[in-house]
C-alpha cells in the first residue's frame, strides 16, 4: 500500500486528506499520479496539462524527498510502504 497525503488547496478541491493506493511494486510516482486523478478527478485540471504531463506547480514528494531531486523523478519507482505528499504552490511574505 502507497499512502497520499494531499495538503492545502489540493485537499479542498479533491475533499480527502489522503488515500491508500494498492499499487504494484515498481510503479511509478507517475503511475500514482494516474490512479490518484482517476480517483479524484477534481484534481486533473490542477495537477495535469492538456497533454497529460503534470503541471510544473505540483510539488510530490516520495518519503520525504522531493520528485524534482529524484534521480528518476515523476518516473521513480514505489514500494509497498511508500508516502506520497502533494503541496500546490505556496506564495506569501
Amino acid at each position: 500500500m502507497i499512502r497520499v497525503n494531499l495538503y492545502a488547496t489540493f485537499r479542498l478541491i479533491a475533499r480527502a486528506r489522503s488515500l491508500q493506493l494498492d499499487l504494484a511494486d515498481g510503479s511509478t510516482v507517475r503511475q500514482a499520479v494516474d490512479e490518484i486523478v482517476a480517483r479524484l478527478p477534481d484534481l486533473r485540471l490542477h495537477w495535469l496539462n492538456a497533454q497529460n504531463e503534470i503541471h510544473a506547480h505540483v510539488h510530490g514528494f516520495v518519503n520525504g524527498k522531493d520528485v524534482d531531486t529524484l534521480p528518476q523523478g515523476w518516473d521513480t519507482p514505489l514500494q509497498d510502504g511508500d508516502v506520497l505528499d502533494f503541496f500546490p504552490p505556496v506564495a506569501g511574505g
